[in-house]
């Protein structure tokens, strides 16, 4: 599958959907862990980018809080075998601040990126395995699932 679009009522949707995404990339591990794994969250402000990651990034196995990361640009997770890079570049002035904050620290084998806002960091973030966009459907919303690369849709696949 390389795109889906699904409607989502509530909260409890979205986060069961970012767990499928999770549980897909923990039946995929062997394969994926060779090189960072890049999913870009699109959306506007509140619909949804911070509770999908959180979702995500619980069901990999953090037991505690996800922070949002809006004014630290990010929060990292180690979750054996992945660290999980959660990026919300909303407040990123220039993309080149990615590079001073040592972007290339957090890519490769092992390492998942969540980026939120990630047209912020165009040309210092990697290419997205997976874009999911996250529109307003009235009080519920509508979520684009669309695989860029062969990895993204396996896992699309999976889901």
């Amino acid at each position: 599958m390389q795109s889906q679009t699904l409607y989502l009522e509530n909260e409890a949707a979205l986060l069961a959907l970012s767990k499928r995404l999770a549980q897909a990339v923990s039946a995929q591990e062997k394969k994926l862990c060779n090189s960072a794994l890049t999913v870009y969250l699109l959306g506007e402000l509140g619909a949804g980018k911070t509770t999908f990651s959180r979702g995500f990034i619980q069901a990999l196995g953090h037991q505690g809080h996800v922070k949002s990361p809006t004014y630290t640009l990010v929060e990292s997770y180690d979750l054996a075998p992945w660290q999980i890079n959660h990026f919300d570049l909303y407040r990123l002035a220039d993309p080149e601040e990615l590079e001073f904050m040592g972007i290339r620290d957090y890519l490769g084998p092992h390492k998942i990126i969540l980026a939120e806002w990630p047209q912020r960091g165009e040309g210092y973030l990697p290419q997205p395995d997976i874009i999911i966009t996250i529109d307003y459907a009235g009080t519920a919303r509508s979520i684009t699932l669309n695989a860029r690369t062969e990895r993204g849709r396996v896992l699309l696949d999976t889901m």
